[in-house]
């Protein structure tokens, strides 16, 4: 049955960016009026190379890792980032096409489509920057009875770094810089540290040791880490100075740390039922929840967590995807969420996967004062 599953995915995926690139090939040789046989050939055959450029450079860089591998990996994934802009500059060339022959206007493919794909592109590179270089995120958060040692003090929340194949150890080292120039008393890693490609993973999250912090940082695995193998997640980690969580609850001056595991693959696992047989350990007590996803949120908020950390939807990463993952998640895609005295912050991930790309949500780093 899994196997169905996949394939049927994978055909799934393969329909989506195949008919993608058709449409786009098509739509470029409509715009710029294309009739030499030979160009279309290759503009075909160049469609077809990059609607499997991305698979193949997955497969590709499994097998071996080295830095012409890497840079295929990371053309490949930003090509579906412009992509998904130059589609939406298709879009509106047709929808302007159209609404200008409905007033009586003719207007021209070749300058519009000239025009809206020049800003596509430059959007692209506005996007790929924004995607290396993190904002710092301010929240303030209310506890109940939170110990005194604990008010107006700091928490960091990062996620989402997929460090691997191009997010590497300069820019966990750029991370950690931020943080230390923040002086936050507790660090948290809310899942996806890990890209979930194979790749050489030694000394990558060596920078984390070089965080300064009263309470340390802790961390949570997401679906990622389960694609990469949770034993070389924990061997990287191990290295450094991160606290691995194993659903479990850790008192830190009074104040409960929660850190519930993303489930492995293929394991049957509820994040509800785990956090209820921890609950004796922080019921009543002034607590923060970790988990990766931003789910289950009636069955947390009524055992008793007062503020959850999550992350996993990137906010969209790119425009306009942040509306399927606020359909995806009921809302809760991204931002902070207050049902009672219950708390929710969802970040949009401090890395990206797939496009280095970001036009659908800033990447973060995530302070949290905590009141």
């Amino acid at each position: 049955m899994l196997y169905i599953e996949i394939f049927l995915l994978v055909l799934l995926l393969l329909s989506i960016l195949f008919g993608a690139h058709y449409l786009l090939y098509v739509s470029t040789l409509y715009f710029f009026s294309i009739t030499n046989i030979l160009l279309k050939q290759i503009l075909l055959f160049g469609m077809a190379f990059f609607a499997l450029s991305f698979i193949i450079s997955s497969l590709v860089s499994h097998w071996k890792e080295n830095a012409l591998t890497r840079f295929f990996y990371f053309i490949s994934g930003l090509w579906l980032g412009i992509l998904t802009n130059l589609m939406l500059a298709t879009i509106a060339v047709f929808a302007i096409i159209w609404f200008a022959k409905l007033i009586g206007f003719n207007g021209n493919p070749m300058i519009l489509g000239t025009i809206l794909f020049c800003l596509a592109l430059v959007y692209s590179f506005y996007g790929a920057w924004e995607a290396f270089n993190p904002v710092i995120k301010k929240i303030s958060v209310t506890i109940p009875d939170l110990p005194e040692n604990w008010r107006n003090k700091k928490i960091v929340q990062i996620s989402d770094m997929h460090l691997g194949h191009i997010y590497k150890q300069e820019f966990v080292r750029q991370i950690v810089d931020k943080i230390n120039s923040i002086n936050p008393a507790l660090v948290v890693i809310t899942g996806d540290l890990f890209d979930g490609m194979d790749g050489n993973l030694d000394n990558i999250c060596s920078p984390f040791s070089e965080l300064k912090l009263k309470n340390g940082i802790f961390f949570v695995t997401g679906n990622h880490e389960t694609y990469l193998g949770i034993e070389r997640a924990y061997a990287a980690l191990e290295k450094t100075n991160v606290k691995i969580m194993r659903d479990e609850v850790a008192d830190l001056d009074g104040l409960k740390l929660i850190g519930i595991n993303y489930p492995l693959r293929g394991e049957k696992k509820d994040p509800v039922i785990v956090l209820e047989s921890l609950r004796k350990d922080f019921f009543g007590k002034p607590n923060i929840f970790l988990y990766h996803t931003p789910v289950s949120i009636k069955q947390f908020s009524q055992n008793g967590i007062n503020l959850q950390l999550s992350g996993h939807t990137h906010a969209g990463q790119l425009f306009p995807f942040e509306w399927v993952t606020k359909l995806a998640y009921k809302g809760y895609a991204y931002g902070f969420y207050q049902i009672g005295a219950y708390s929710l912050y969802v970040s949009s991930g401090t890395g990206t996967w797939g496009p280095a790309m970001r036009t659908g949500g800033k990447s973060e780093i995530t302070v949290i004062t905590l009141q």
